[in-house]
This record gives C-alpha cells, structure tokens and sequence, in this order.
C-alpha cells in the first residue's frame, strides 16, 4: 500500500502542484514591474544582441505562457503579457527562452541530442502504447507489451535530457539579467522563484514519465 500511495502522489498530484505552482508563482511576479521598465520583448532583444544574436527574431505567441525557442527558424516566441509589458516575471521567461538561443549558438551537446531525438521520440511515444496495451489486455503477448516498454523508453530518455537543457538555459537567463543591469540585487531572488516554478514542471514530467516506465518494466518482469 505505501509503494500505492508514493505511485499515486507522483503521478497525480506532483503534475498538478508543478502546474499549481508555475502559474501561482507566474501571476504573482507578472504584477511585479520591473525596475528597468523594459518588456519582455526588449529584454529578449537586448540579450540576443549582445550575444551576437542578431539573426534571431523576437515575436508574440498568442496563448498563456506559450513563450518557446524555435531553432529552426530561429525565433524567439513570447507570450502576450510577456512581450508587451514590464515585470520581473516577464524579463525570467524571456531571458529563459533567450538562453535557449544562446545554447543553439555555442551548440550545446545536450540541446543538440534533444533536437535530434525529438522526432524520434514523438514517434515511439505514441507508437508505444498501441504495443503497451495489446500486451497488457493479452498476457500470452507479454513481447509486445517488451516492444512497447523499449518504445517508450525512448520518449523517456527524451524527457531526462530536456532537464539539463531547461536548467541550463535558466542558469544562462539569470546570469545575463544580472550582468546586462537588466534586474537589480532585490530582484534576483523574484526571478529565480519564477524560473525555479518552470522548472518544476519538467522535473514533474520526468519523474511521471520515469515511473511509468518502471511500473511498466514491473508488470513485464513479473510475468516471465
């Protein structure tokens, strides 16, 4: 019962208080303005030209916390509130995002492994459960529900390299607010509370996506 209960809390709730957490953490810091009085947008810009990044573009996503970093158009995408005004939580997203250009420019190893995984991974992950819930519903097929575990560990592997990628990028976030005078010392802690909330979600995921996958490997052991 207690291996039931720790199964339970982290696939259910950690998901809910890592998303619980990011948007309480996000709303409340959005309503902070930053002292610089410079949006998202222009911290982005600012951070990318003094990168040498003067290629990559700056744009408004529609949608709630969409911000992202495309490296195959090289854009950097953020979210309306973010892009248009000045708080300390919209300069921590947007210099997150700016960090992931910053790795695709200095080709950060484990952004390239994910880049390059990523398609693979959509694909098995996907795939998987098709083989996963044959093997399950019929136990005389326990190789399919093999296949599908090898699938799915692909997509897992997928989720663990994002966390250094997503770590990284804050690291770089916080490190070029601070140096640029974009954020002041009273500030820093503000930031990293809200990077350190989006973070969390990544971490919730893996966690999720690695403990299914034992669960899994679990129910295939037992049956041989």
């Amino acid at each position: 019962m207690d291996v039931f209960w720790i199964y339970f809390a982290v696939i259910l709730l950690l998901p809910i208080y890592a998303q619980f957490k990011v948007k309480s953490t996000y709303k409340k810091y959005s309503k902070i303005r930053s002292t610089s009085g410079m949006t998202g947008a222009q911290v982005a810009r600012l951070i990318l030209d003094q990168n040498g990044l003067h290629d990559v573009k700056v744009v408004e996503s529609q949608g709630f916390l969409t911000d992202h970093y495309n490296p195959l158009t090289k854009i950097v995408a953020l979210s309306t509130s973010n892009y248009h005004e000045s708080s300390v939580a919209g300069t921590a997203v947007a210099a997150h995002e700016v960090g992931h250009a910053i790795q695709d420019k200095e080709a950060y190893s484990f952004l390239r492994f994910r880049h390059r995984l990523a398609p693979v991974a959509s694909i098995t992950s996907n795939a998987s459960w098709v083989f996963i819930m044959i093997g399950i519903i019929f136990s005389s097929m326990n190789s399919l529900l093999g296949i599908g575990i090898v699938l799915m560990a692909v997509g897992v592997l997928f989720q663990i390299v994002t966390l250094p990628v997503e770590f990284n990028a804050s690291s770089r976030a916080m490190d070029q607010i601070v140096q640029l005078g974009i954020i002041r010392n009273d500030e820093e802690p503000q930031a990293k509370k809200v990077l350190s909330a989006a973070a969390m979600t990544y971490v919730a995921a893996t966690a999720v996506a690695v403990l299914e996958l034992v669960r899994l490997v679990l129910i295939f052991t037992s049956r041989d």
